[in-house]
């Protein structure tokens, strides 16, 4: 007898073993077709493999959104047994799900092409409609290894010799006569997978990600639960195509990346005042919210790292610079190993430590505007999305323990009006707790993570967990917006950190007279300006609201007459602290209107020969057919109060 608990805690018992697809047919018919996943006392447990011993069951249907890791893993291997049948010869690897699809590597002489694409995705549909049954299967080493020499597959029986002698090993049979290695769980059968699926792009790629090794081809699909999903995100990559930072970037003139300095941004002109710009707002909020801004340096010795565990953890990713030094008294060569900065905190926590600080210093609140370094692998830069120089707008609250909760809402707060104001008022929050890889005891991990989730419970924010992937020093909030076109980006940060302040001897004296350690709480807002830039200009597709925009309004003449008149609008413009150009060339003007709507600019003032006599300008916004005629004094006071930054209210 099997007794099986669903998450309603009602029961149901079994003669015998039963299997997840089982236990959904007592329940209804309906359920059997809809549900393509089972949950085991938790765990992911394929539909038709056995329960054997009493056990609480949840069933996990098509239309759920965990359902769609499970479609995207079936989706690749589908992709896989499909590439075998039409193309005999070609070994398989290894393919995963990704965040929208999943991709497979393949080993094959000849390469493929995006013209296969079509043969490919016919040949998984007729899969699909065969609807074989997968079947998960327990090999030992030996049998696996046999198996894939026999069959060619010269990559897979390689890595099953790296398995240890005695471990049993899943596979997975697709039909009669497809089999692959994988850990599962899978789908029932291939028909449940449906055939909302598509391949999107093809890749080069390496044995285990080593150059070394033989090259492989890379195909990419993406698999939705029904057509309208697919179809929605086909749509939305062609509007994120037409919204890429780098195309607009490249358009609007605002920076170039260039060979002679990987992973670094050459910011023009009116890139740059869009970068300085919203610097200019990030100052304003974080002087009123009682920041005290610092400056720390660019090249730090290695020992300071050593001290911090970031060299442990994190040198891998640190450009290096070793220097000979000359102790002039010893006339000796020394080497001296410096490391350009890959994160502010360190630095934050030796000026926190110059002098004396008492509890009623804290909280005390320290920002930097700091330009950092890290080594990202070149295959990982993406336009100024993912860099190897940035600056973060970084953030360090030196608190008491008690203060935690207070700083915390404080802090998200102060995020949420920052993220209003620049458009986006969809957030979710992740909570990250204690990485494999970390510093600190255990108890100290317990009681970061906990004053962390009772901050968090205080400030009223709901979240999820993603476990496993906080800071090496403490746990961390993550937040993550929703852009306009529905994509999600990871920005701001909050890390509570009872490690670092130990390691590095932060201390203050307490009420009672005695030394104590201050609570460090990591924020960042941002994140990095780089990367924010290149989600800003992606969500507004360029169009920036008036206060952000590189040029705000340019005054454009209808005929030479109105040349004198326009420069006068245009310097009582300026005087207001509008950033405005003006346009005398000899062009009509709806050339000049069309001209400077390509290169975004929010605000066109028209003027000719009756504006000049009347003191009067038309303004048109960009992307409006309509034009508003007012006094050059109200104009004056619409633009300034339109490119001024935003108060934060």
């Amino acid at each position: 007898m099997v007794a099986i608990t669903l998450p309603d805690g009602s029961k149901r018992d079994f003669e015998g073993a039963v299997t997840g697809l089982q236990v959904a047919e007592s329940i209804s018919k309906s359920l059997a077709k809809a549900v393509v996943l089972a949950k085991v006392d938790g765990e992911d447990w394929d539909l038709n493999r056995p329960i054997t011993t009493d056990a609480t069951v949840s069933l996990v249907k098509k239309d759920d959104e965990e359902a769609l890791d499970l479609l995207r893993h079936d989706g690749a291997h589908v992709l896989a047994q499909a590439v075998q049948e039409l193309f005999p010869g070609t070994q398989i690897t290894f393919g995963p799900s990704t965040d929208d699809g999943f991709y497979y590597d393949f080993h094959r002489e000849e390469p493929f092409s995006t013209d296969d694409f079509a043969a490919i995705e016919k040949q998984m549909r007729k899969i699909v409609e065969r609807n074989d049954e997968i079947v998960r299967e327990v090999w030992s080493r030996e049998d696996v290894h046999k198996y894939f020499t026999e069959n060619g597959e010269t990559f897979k029986a390689e890595w099953v010799l790296e398995l240890p002698e005695d471990q049993d090993i899943t596979m997975y049979r697709q039909g009669d006569q497809w089999v692959d290695l994988c850990r599962g769980p899978h789908l029932p059968s291939t028909g449940r997978l449906g055939t909302s699926f598509k391949l999107m792009k093809l890749a080069g790629a390496y044995w285990r990600g080593d150059a070394n090794n033989p090259q492989l081809q890379r195909i990419y699909g993406t698999v939705w639960r029904n057509d309208k999903e697919l179809k929605a995100y086909l749509t939305r990559l062609e509007e994120a195509e037409k919204r890429d930072h780098r195309k607009i970037g490249r358009e609007m003139g605002l920076f170039h990346i260039q060979e002679e300095a990987v992973g670094a941004i050459f910011w023009h002109p009116k890139g740059w005042k869009l970068y300085s710009t919203l610097e200019d707002y990030m100052r304003k909020r974080i002087t009123v919210a009682d920041y005290v801004e610092v400056r720390t340096p660019q090249l730090v010795d290695r020992k300071l790292w050593e001290m911090s565990g970031h060299w442990d953890k994190f040198h891998e990713h640190m450009f290096i610079a070793e220097v000979d030094e000359v102790d002039s008294a010893a006339a000796e060569d020394s080497k001296r190993m410096l490391a350009l900065k890959p994160m502010n905190c360190p630095g934050h926590v030796q000026i926190f430590r110059q002098g004396i600080r008492s509890y009623k210093d804290l909280p005390m609140r320290m920002a930097e505007f700091g330009a950092c370094h890290r080594y990202e692998p070149r295959g990982a830069l993406h336009g100024i999305m993912r860099v190897r120089a940035f600056t973060q707008d970084d953030g360090h609250i030196f608190c008491t323990e008690d203060q935690i909760v207070s700083e915390t809402k404080v802090f998200i707060d102060l995020l949420k009006s920052v993220y209003k104001d620049l458009g986006f008022t969809e957030i979710a929050v992740k909570f990250s707790d204690r990485p494999e890889k970390r510093a600190g005891t255990d108890e100290i991990w317990d009681k970061s993570e906990a004053a962390l989730k009772e901050a968090t419970e205080a400030a009223g924010l709901s979240y999820t967990l993603n476990p496993g992937e906080g800071a090496f020093y403490g746990p961390k909030l993550e937040f993550v917006l929703r852009d306009a076109i529905g994509r999600d980006w990871q920005c701001g940060t909050l890390q509570a950190d009872f490690v670092l302040p130990e390691r590095l001897d932060a201390a203050y004296v307490g009420e009672d007279g005695e030394k104590h350690r201050p609570v460090m709480l990591h924020r960042a807002i941002l994140g990095s300006f780089e990367r924010f830039i290149g989600i800003l200009i992606e969500q507004y597709a360029g169009k920036f609201p008036v206060w952000l925009a590189p040029t705000q309004a340019v005054v454009a003449t209808i005929t030479s007459v109105a040349d004198d008149y326009a420069e006068e609008v245009t310097n009582a413009l300026k005087a207001a602290g509008v950033r405005v150009e003006c346009d005398l060339r000899n062009e009509k003007i709806n050339f000049k209107v069309r001209d400077h709507s390509v290169k975004k600019v929010p605000l066109i003032l028209v003027v000719g020969a009756r504006e000049a006599e009347e003191k009067t300008v038309a303004i048109r916004r960009l992307g409006g057919k309509a034009q508003e005629v007012m006094s050059l004094d109200a104009a004056i006071e619409l633009l300034k109060s339109e490119a001024a930054l935003p108060s934060g209210e």
